[in-house]
């Protein structure tokens, strides 16, 4: 199911929806591609270099590179002698790889995510508690990941941790809005005008089915991050959002005579 729009209007302009959005594409456009603009796979190195290696979390001081094989290698594994080059401080990347994407599809993904559910969830706070919501979902989606592979040596990247907080609080408190998806099944594809609470749900059950079938790191996809980050959305959205649009499903009700 793929997300087109949602029927809440915001009551202001999503500044900082916008600015995560334009932060995001900068990145991935001017930054992750060894200096070149770009809209294909990134530079392997710089995801190496910015991105979250759990491996260097979990053993703090120590740093891993890209062998010219394509592996990763970190500095006391077995069989690994030598130093890392230089790399950026560990902790860092945890907030680095929140701004990073692995490809045009996964940036494009992501950002409409962002856009159609973000917008609505900035409107429910001031913008600096969002700020700090969307930050804090990132690195509570990092560290889930962190604790399922504390020896990965994978790096970690993507805004779907913190977008997966987004995902959380827009269920909890607008969970009867409408979002027009499109279902795609097989060779066809239909829209339906669905209820968030259902698209949102299946969403979730789909990263709790891939999560229990697959390795921490199945395929490339963090699913540990997006549980992570939807679970902390849910459980703490209403400690930041202090001006909720409580009449967002009023077009939806029967009237009351």
């Amino acid at each position: 199911m793929i997300p087109l729009k949602d029927n809440i209007p915001t009551r202001r302009f999503p500044v900082l929806t916008v600015a995560l959005i334009a932060i995001n594409v900068f990145v991935f456009v001017f930054l992750q591609h060894g200096g070149h603009i770009g809209l294909g796979a990134p530079n392997d190195n710089n995801l190496v270099r910015w991105g979250l290696i759990p491996y260097e979390v979990t053993h703090p001081g120590k740093h891993c590179d890209l062998e010219p094989d394509g592996t990763v290698a970190c500095e006391g594994q077995p069989g690994v002698s030598g130093h890392a080059p230089s790399q950026p401080n560990t902790w860092i990347t945890l907030i680095s790889s929140i701004f990073m994407h692995g490809g045009f599809l996964h940036i494009a993904g992501n950002m409409l995510f962002l856009w159609i559910f973000g917008n609505n969830i900035e409107d429910s706070m001031s913008r600096w508690r969002f700020a700090l919501f969307y930050m804090i979902g990132g690195l509570v989606a990092n560290f889930a990941q962190i604790a399922v592979g504390p020896d990965s040596t994978a790096p970690g990247i993507g805004a779907s941790g913190a977008i997966a907080a987004v995902l959380g609080g827009y269920a909890l408190l607008y969970p009867r809005a409408r979002v027009v998806t499109a279902v795609i099944l097989i060779f066809f594809i239909t829209l339906l005008d669905l209820p968030a609470l259902v698209v949102l749900g299946a969403w979730f059950a789909l990263q709790l089915l891939d999560a229990a079938l697959n390795s921490p790191l199945g395929g490339g996809v963090a699913y540990f991050a997006h549980i992570g980050g939807f679970a902390f959305g849910l459980l703490f959205i209403k400690l930041f959002a202090n001006h909720v649009n409580t009449e967002y499903d009023r077009v939806n009700r029967l009237p009351v005579y």
